[in-house]
């Protein structure tokens, strides 16, 4: 509340603190009444017989008071002389003032005048403070020269004491009301930088909430205070079943973010270190975490570490396409030059083949027709990365079956290669109720790609390629193949998903590349992982490829068609 501030312009924040006053005010005079006709009837009960407007005066000013106090409402501080101080401030000077007029009692009811002065001073405008102060001061005057006698000297000590009175009471309304009116801007300004923080909290949470970066703020007990939706979803910690604040030291998984939390309280902060989290029902995380340490906070000693936790998947996919932007439009423009001379070479090739007998001869051409084919291949694959980075059209138009698709291509290459009981397929989606956003003939290449690999490394035992499907429960749908082949150097688990990058001489280094691409296209992720499966009752370590699909919002469902039907 601010004195002298126009009721009309009083915030909806500002009018409950001049209600909280009124009311204060308002329960004092009830009480004030209370005392007042109390005394007056013990003196008429049990000392000498009061004049009955007496006591009619004091049941009146009770009754006025209780009435105010339940139904008038404040209406705030509006001008100096609003009729809301009739039936307060006025009532109260009349009232006072009538008593210490007449002394009906004998009691000198001056320090009551107080009363009205205080509640004008602080609820009021200043013109009211001193107003109500000056006719307080008027009235005790006034009173001295009614009740004047013949004793001068005595008048005059009257006179000066009503003087001193009523300038005591105008110092104090008018140092009230400055204490007061500053308060009030106090307050106002506590208010408006309350205002303004909880503001910019607000935008805070949710500039953090859609941050594609991870952060979480852990205190000295490992309690994690706040995860925006980022770091729940590399922590792999589902809201349905994680409470808003949790405890690292709950999920064996956490162990490395306890231990950089532990280092950042004791030593110095860590500018960036690379950590996998090995979850049990998905697949593992690569992070880069940094560390920042708050300032102590209070006497308690007690400070924050704030963690800022980066998927290095979506790093490393970020970098690969700033860095394939310039190589793709180079790569077109080769492939398209290639391409003429290439047709020109297998079509003259064949054309001396024909006029050929000898099997020297023979052998030579049939080495440029095999050659000339795999530059063909490779023209083809570059053309279709860049086909499929140029293409506009939206992945979330496909809503593909997944279980359904997988089974029907899964039957087709183990049908083409004779793979039998070598390939083992383990659908796990609930029938008919989860789609994912994917082209078909995208996830046909995508599938048909990491069998040719796994069946070109995987032993010839039974399950030595399983293909298996599995939903996580609030999150991606995933693809796994997985072969028993032997472990990949680290060499080339580097550099596996890179353009032109081979362990063979024979390939283009092509395939995964691609097979990545149209992922990331699809709003999907690719990996690799060294995972065991179950082969033939044992558990048997094995090179595992996974996709992580997003969920269809429901568009359409691409029905998968078995091409044999």
């Amino acid at each position: 509340m601010v004195p002298g501030a126009d009721p009309r312009r009083l915030g909806d924040a500002e009018l409950p603190g001049f209600t909280r006053l009124w009311t204060a005010f308002m329960s004092a005079r009830i009480l004030m009444a209370v005392v007042i006709l109390g005394m007056h009837l013990t003196v008429h009960i049990w000392g000498r017989p009061l004049p009955q407007w007496v006591l009619v005066a004091c049941v009146a000013y009770l009754v006025l008071t209780i009435l105010v106090r339940t139904v008038a409402h404040p209406q705030g501080p509006g001008r100096p002389f609003d009729a809301q101080w009739l039936y307060t401030v006025g009532a109260d000077l009349l009232f006072f003032v009538a008593l210490q007029s007449l002394q009906s009692v004998g009691v000198n009811y001056t320090p009551l005048l107080a009363l009205p002065v205080l509640m004008s001073a602080i609820m009021g405008t200043r013109a009211l403070a001193l107003g109500t102060a000056a006719l307080v001061t008027l009235a005790l005057l006034g009173q001295v020269v009614w009740s004047a006698d013949l004793d001068r000297w005595g008048s005059t000590t009257d006179m000066a004491q009503a003087g001193l009175t009523g300038g005591g009471l105008l110092i104090l309304a008018l140092l009230t009301n400055q204490l007061a009116m500053r308060l009030a801007r106090e307050e106002g300004s506590a208010r408006r930088n309350r205002i303004e923080a909880q503001v910019q909290s607000l935008v805070n949470g949710m500039v953090i909430d859609a941050m594609d970066d991870g952060v979480l703020v852990v205190d000295t007990d490992y309690l994690v205070r706040t995860a925006n939706p980022a770091a729940r979803l590399m922590l792999g910690s589902d809201r349905e079943v994680t409470p808003d604040q949790f405890v690292l030291d709950d999920n064996p998984a956490w162990v490395q973010l306890v231990h950089i939390a532990r280092e950042t309280f004791e030593d110095e902060p860590i500018d960036g270190i690379e950590i996998t989290l090995h979850h049990e029902d998905r697949h593992s995380s690569r992070l880069q975490v940094r560390t920042q340490r708050t300032p102590t906070v209070g006497d308690s000693g007690r400070c924050l570490c704030v963690m800022f936790l980066q998927d290095l998947r979506e790093m490393e996919a970020q970098l690969r396409t700033e860095k394939l932007a310039a190589m793709g439009r180079m790569s077109a423009a080769v492939a398209h030059e290639i391409r003429n001379p290439l047709a020109a070479i297998s079509q003259a090739n064949a054309l001396l083949e024909e006029d050929l007998s000898a099997p020297g001869q023979l052998r030579l051409t049939a080495m440029v027709r095999q050659n000339a084919d795999r530059l063909g291949h490779i023209v083809d694959d570059v053309l279709d990365i860049v086909r499929a980075q140029g293409q506009s059209e939206p992945f979330a138009d496909h809503a593909l079956d997944l279980d359904a698709a997988v089974a029907g291509f899964c039957a087709e290459w183990a049908a083409q290669h004779g793979a039998g009981s070598r390939l083992q397929v383990h659908l796990g989606l609930p029938e008919g109720d989860v789609a994912v956003q994917f082209a078909p003939e995208h996830l046909r290449r995508i599938l048909v790609n990491l069998l040719d690999n796994a069946a070109r490394y995987a032993t010839r035992r039974e399950a030595a390629i399983q293909v298996s499907t599995q939903a996580i429960r609030h999150g991606p749908v995933l693809l796994m193949v997985w072969s028993d082949g032997a472990p990949l150097e680290p060499s080339v688990r580097r550099h596996l998903f890179e353009p032109f990058f081979s362990s063979e001489s024979r390939s283009s280094g092509l395939g995964l590349f691609i097979c990545r691409e149209l992922c990331e296209r699809h709003g999907a992720n690719m990996g690799y992982e060294r995972t065991e499966r179950i082969q033939r009752g044992s558990p048997v370590a094995g090179n595992e490829f996974f996709v992580s699909f997003r969920r269809a919002p429901g568009a359409y469902t691409t029905t998968f068609m078995d091409p044999a039907v």
